[in-house]
């Protein structure tokens, strides 16, 4: 989804994490390094992409000088909204076969749980085993 809107997936992640600082709309280039878990440097430059793309603005902090703050702009919250809600219907649609597919993967793993316990006897793990999912 990223892709057609004419984002890479780590610019994607950065809009959410933007926009994900719970009650501000300003987040410090060096928070948002640390919850990408990105070099500041690196960050910088894909700040810079960002801004080229005009999805964000970065400014200088009044109350400290040092810092400078990125913020989210109207088009960069019109693209987060459009890839947002692209997902949501994507997980609609794929939802159900996911939750399918957990469901086999949980019962595959208590029979193969259920097998080691029979088979390993004498052993503590036996024990805990049954009583958790035998």
């Amino acid at each position: 989804m990223a892709k057609r809107a004419v984002l890479t997936p780590q610019q994607h992640q950065a809009l959410l994490a933007i926009k994900g600082f719970s009650g501000r709309d300003t987040v410090t280039v060096s928070e948002l390094a640390e919850r990408l878990q990105l070099r500041h440097h690196s960050t910088d430059e894909l700040l810079d992409r960002l801004g080229d793309l005009k999805l964000v603005t970065r400014e200088q902090s009044v109350a400290d000088r040092r810092h400078v703050n990125v913020h989210l702009t109207s088009r960069g919250e019109q693209v987060l909204d459009k890839l947002s809600s692209a997902h949501e219907e994507q997980l609609r649609r794929i939802g159900p076969k996911l939750s399918m597919l957990l469901d086999r993967l949980t019962s595959i793993a208590e029979y193969l749980v259920c097998g080691l316990a029979r088979t390993t006897c004498g052993t503590r793990i036996t024990a805990a085993l049954r009583s958790a999912h035998c």
